[in-house]
């Protein structure tokens, strides 16, 4: 720490999942299979969308742009997790900790919001099947794609600048293994009552908004196909199961982690895992075993890398 007349934290220390050697080796062992899959699954779903005409519509514009934020946001936390797992002291600069923080937010409510647009899209494609073509344009795709990274670009810079105003000159470890919002501020030699409160209508807020808006975007969907599923309509419904499961895995933990004052929990960092690592883990999964077109496209690219 820097001395002067008061002590300014310039590094925080990590502790991680465990402090446990054992389990260190077999967290780095689990992590690193699943950062692995995180960036290969999605890769292969953004090269195969990009190189297949077949794979042209918004829906998979935007699975594209979805895959590319998955591995935005765990790129964010996972490499540095693996490091922290095989060494001793895991310190982070002041610096380096706020950089982390931001694009996390930055990616993650992009994620959110590019969720909520891919609910939109699914109920126009279902509910309003003759005008899908002119609402999801190229051009409305790409606005749409624009103004999720715009709006993750607001929620996150506030965010930031809510916790470098606050004054950190007292302890300096964090109870997770990255940082974020809810551990950082709860070092900061202040009152944070009203910091932490603006912070969970921000980010709580954002995710209790766009769940919502989820949830009931397929209420509208099965109201609207009651009584009337053809074959169409059933293989419409199974794409939504599975934007259904990725929205579950994703929204319900950061909903329990920011949307309450920000008190510690043991067994917070655990529910960090969920929507920074696994989730991200099994959207490829979800994409590409439950749906056919891609599971064909994919085996088209294969036949032609094998050529």
């Amino acid at each position: 720490m820097a001395q002067g007349n008061f002590s300014r934290v310039t590094e925080f220390i990590l502790l991680g999942l465990s402090d446990t050697r054992e389990l260190q080796v077999l967290f780095f062992t689990l992590f690193l299979l699943a950062y692995t899959m995180v960036l290969l699954g999605n890769l292969l779903i953004i090269v195969t969308v990009r190189t297949d005409p077949k794979l042209s519509s918004p829906m998979y514009f935007l699975l594209c742009n979805l895959s590319f934020m998955d591995i935005c946001c765990t790129s964010i936390t996972a490499p540095r997790m693996l490091v922290d797992l095989l060494s001793r002291r895991k310190a982070i600069v002041f610096e380096g900790c706020i950089a982390q923080l931001f694009f996390l937010h930055f990616v993650g409510s992009s994620e959110m919001f590019l969720l909520t647009v891919m609910a939109y899209d699914r109920y126009t494609a279902i509910c309003k099947p003759l005008h899908y073509t002119a609402i999801m344009s190229r051009w409305a795709c790409w606005a749409l794609v624009s103004s999720c990274w715009a709006g993750g670009f607001l929620h996150s810079i506030i965010q930031t600048l809510l916790t470098i105003q606050l004054p950190f000159c007292g302890p300096n470890t964090i109870d997770n293994y990255f940082c974020d919002v809810p551990p950082v501020i709860r070092l900061a030699c202040a009152d944070i009552y009203v910091t932490q409160w603006l912070m969970a209508s921000n980010s709580g807020l954002i995710s209790l908004g766009c769940f919502l808006v989820l949830v009931t975007s397929y209420l509208f969907i099965l109201a609207t196909l009651q009584g009337r599923l053809t074959e169409g309509h059933w293989k419409a419904l199974s794409t939504c199961a599975s934007h259904v499961m990725v929205v579950t895995l994703f929204f319900v933990p950061c909903i329990f982690t920011y949307l309450r004052p920000f008190s510690a929990f043991p067994f917070d960092k655990y529910v960090c895992v969920i929507y920074t690592t696994f989730s991200p883990v099994m959207n490829p999964l979800i994409y590409t075993l439950r749906n056919n077109e891609v599971k064909e496209s994919v085996w088209r690219l294969w036949k032609r890398c094998r050529v």
